[in-house]
């Protein structure tokens, strides 16, 4: 793993007409040849997405979509796509040339983004085209109601610079400053990672929770012990001064709390990446409502990758199969995987939802909000394994408030 995660980087999307010069931008920002420019309209078709260094601004994933003045039913398509983008966007760039400037389908993206709150900026790209002056930039500024516009040439790099100050002065002062596991460690403290190495297990490495995590407990100067469920045991009782906290890939639960002593914090990468990803209160409140099932109840098993599939997959077997074992009959359950979540939850009882680790923070916690807005519960795959097999309070004893919660309210 030798790039930053594409979930871990700030989610920069442009926004505009055809033939703006939205992939022009991306180049000039860049500095290569990252995105195929063309004089003809609706190059970009589908949303393009291309993991860069912008600097100052770091590492990025910037977002390169179809024209919002696409026509046709094709076009249509095309420009539900563009919108959907939003969902995942820390930070969009609306493009616009100077002789159009700020319209109705300009307004929408700046009406969608306060909605959303997205922090925008407005660019005025194709400057050397023309004489250009204050009083288009003001006028443009008024007619979007925006404060932050900045005129470019992406062609010939005229402003690139002081679009460059614009990103870093806009974007999220908090994006990249969440932490996975070291608000709960103290230097010198130690963290047990227990990774089963099973057929979902890629071939030579780890998955990309577990780098995470050990990176997390790196960064906060304390150490990190990884084995496998089976050694859990040993490495403790052969340790002089007991761990922090034992992290468990969720499947392995019932054998790391049976093998960790009760003084010890337990919880699984899952619910740190429910914290992490998401809104772990809310997923907590899930889990009671995954207990409630009854037999013929409709469930929505939902993941933010396609990854291959294995012949006892978490997702489409082992938690399905796990959650007809509790309910004692049948569950109708639907699949969605990838980039997109159904626009209409509300036929369903349940979403039970991944990890999140190949999605950014805010595209997760969109997926939440849109459960929420809809009246339907929302769990993640770790929190539901912990409270099928009756072990949330202890899963959660990193978190003592979510903890004694549940057991005060008798719910556990």
């Amino acid at each position: 793993m030798n790039s930053t995660p594409r979930g871990n980087r700030l989610h920069i999307a442009l926004f505009g007409r055809r033939n703006a010069g939205k992939s022009s931008l991306i180049n000039a920002l860049t500095n290569q040849h990252v995105a195929i420019v063309s004089d003809i309209a609706g190059t970009t078709t589908d949303p393009v997405y291309k993991s860069m260094e912008i600097l100052p601004l770091g590492p990025v994933v910037m977002i390169d979509t179809a024209g919002l003045d696409d026509d046709g039913e094709l076009g249509q398509m095309r420009i539900q796509k563009s919108l959907e983008v939003l969902s995942k966007t820390d930070l969009a760039l609306l493009v616009m040339e100077p002789e159009i400037g700020g319209g109705e389908l300009e307004e929408k993206i700046v009406n969608l983004c306060r909605e959303k709150n997205i922090p925008l900026i407005g660019i005025v790209n194709k400057i050397d085209r023309q004489n250009m002056d204050l009083s288009l930039q003001e006028r443009i500024k008024q007619q979007l109601g925006i404060e932050n516009l900045v005129m470019v040439s992406a062609l010939h790099k005229i402003g690139i610079s002081d679009l460059k100050i614009a990103l870093v002065k806009t974007a999220p002062a908090h994006f990249d400053n969440q932490t996975i596991v070291g608000d709960l460690l103290n230097p010198g403290d130690t963290a047990v990672l227990v990774t089963p190495i099973d057929l979902a297990a890629p071939k030579g490495r780890l998955i990309l929770p577990q780098v995470q995590v050990i990176r997390d407990v790196l960064d906060c100067d304390a150490m990190a012990y990884v084995v496998k469920e089976r050694e859990l045991k040993e490495c403790i009782a052969n340790m002089k001064k007991k761990p922090r906290i034992v992290i468990t890939d969720s499947q392995a639960f019932l054998k790391a709390d049976a093998d960790t002593p009760s003084d010890v914090l337990l919880t699984s990468f899952s619910i740190l990446f429910a914290r992490y990803k998401g809104n772990l209160e809310v997923l907590v409140e899930g889990a009671k409502a995954l207990l409630a099932l009854q037999p013929g109840d409709k469930v929505l098993m939902s993941e933010g990758c396609t990854h291959h599939r294995v012949e006892d997959d978490i997702g489409t077997v082992k938690l399905p199969r796990w959650i007809r074992q509790f309910v004692g009959g049948e569950i109708q359950f639907d699949w969605a995987s990838g980039m997109t979540f159904p626009d209409n939850v509300s036929q369903y009882k349940l979403v039970v939802h991944c990890g999140a680790c190949m999605l950014n923070r805010r595209e997760m916690l969109g997926r939440i909000v849109e459960a929420q807005q809809q009246g339907v519960p929302i769990v993640n795959y770790g929190v539901a394994i912990a409270a099928l097999q009756g072990i949330l309070p202890r899963a959660l004893s990193p978190f003592p408030l979510l903890a004694e919660g549940l057991v005060k309210n008798g719910e556990w």
